[in-house]
């Protein structure tokens, strides 16, 4: 089983990134924003999920435990594979999916491209109790990096979205976006990538 992988960032994009441990590249499907804030040749560290298919062998990674966790509970719903697990916490955090469950919300995963209105209650129904909710920290509003929305808008229409509905998209996400989210390029292009939608999602998918 492999938990976790740490090495230098051979590529980066899109979903995926290539870490080089000990000579030998791994392939590992991620979320967007993890692929964006990866740079080649810097050293990353990701906590990873192997899922074994009789004809495959895939490499799940996170930049966090938590995500990790919420990860496990999802392809433990009847109905959530791993790509529309890893679709859920490329639009929502694992705080956003406690929430959501709590809340009993289910329209949060319904935007998810792949996932139902059926399988959306039921990764309520079955998430339920298992999540531990937390309040919004209070945090100091740091200086927002100029190039952020640079970066998020490189990063969509690189994903395959017309920039100028990623564009719009994004101008609507930072004119309600906290200091801290507008601050943060993974935060940023996840919340702009859930105003997208899953229309424009899934009319990229392969």
């Amino acid at each position: 089983m492999i938990s976790s992988l740490s090495g230098t960032v051979l590529a980066a994009s899109g979903g995926t990134v290539v870490i080089d441990v000990g000579g030998v590249g791994f392939s590992v499907a991620t979320t967007p924003a993890l692929a964006l804030a990866a740079r080649e040749g810097e050293t990353l560290r990701v906590h990873t999920a192997l899922i074994v298919r009789e004809d495959a062998l895939s490499l799940f990674g996170f930049g966090t435990t938590e995500e990790l966790r919420v990860f496990d509970l999802l392809i433990g719903v009847t109905g959530v594979g791993p790509k529309s697990a890893l679709g859920v916490l490329s639009s929502l955090s694992p705080e956003q999916v406690a929430h959501a469950v709590a809340n009993e919300d289910d329209a949060a995963f319904r935007k998810v491209s792949g996932i139902g209105p059926k399988t959306a209650k039921l990764i309520v129904v079955s998430l339920t109790g298992k999540l531990v909710v937390t309040a919004p920290p209070v945090a100091a509003v740091p200086s927002v990096r100029a190039n952020a929305g640079d970066d998020v808008l490189a990063a969509l229409t690189g994903l395959g979205w017309p920039e100028k509905a990623a564009q719009q998209a994004l101008t609507e996400t930072l004119a309600e976006a906290s200091g801290t989210d507008a601050a943060s390029v993974p935060v940023l292009l996840r919340l702009t990538l859930a105003r997208l939608g899953p229309a424009q999602h899934a009319g990229r998918a392969s």
